[in-house]
């Protein structure tokens, strides 16, 4: 989030739609929360360094899913800390082949206002981020993590 309390997300294209998230991802082996933020951070976005801060939210996604190799998934559960920086421009250290591997196909820095008044035909996840936003914005970051459950 930048001093303007806009927020950089990526946008996912799938065969059923296309959504914009927080850059992130997943843990591999033997990496903690930190260590793995960091490194999502600089593959998705460039960002190097980032002050990470309190925890914002923790949210599960229940889902059935069979990815590109075979794997199946029934969901995933994601914990969002809040990090403060100036805005950049995006340069990811992953190439644009391996974004698009990722299905991340674009980076786009919103504003709360233009979250709530989109109508476009994306997805932002979770559906309500703009109004965690706005708390958040408005009344401090929580003393304990929102805890958001979703089923698709």
């Amino acid at each position: 989030m930048d001093a303007d309390n806009h927020v950089l997300m990526v946008r996912l294209v799938f065969e059923h739609g296309a959504f914009w998230v927080l850059p992130g991802g997943g843990i591999d082996e033997g990496e903690d929360h930190m260590t793995a933020l960091h490194r999502e951070l600089l593959e998705e976005t460039g960002l190097v360094g980032a002050t990470i801060g309190a925890p914002v939210w923790n949210r599960t996604h229940h889902f059935q899913l069979i990815d590109t190799d075979g794997v199946e998934w029934r969901g995933q559960t994601e914990t969002v800390y809040m990090v403060r920086t100036e805005r950049f421009e995006p340069n990811p250290s992953f190439t644009e082949e391996e974004l698009r591997a990722e299905n991340l196909h674009e980076h786009r820095w919103w504003s709360i206002a233009d979250m709530l008044a989109y109508d476009g035909d994306d997805k932002f996840t979770p559906r309500d981020i703009a109004s965690f936003l706005h708390i958040i914005v408005n009344d401090g970051i929580p003393a304990v993590p929102f805890e958001i459950e979703h089923s698709s």
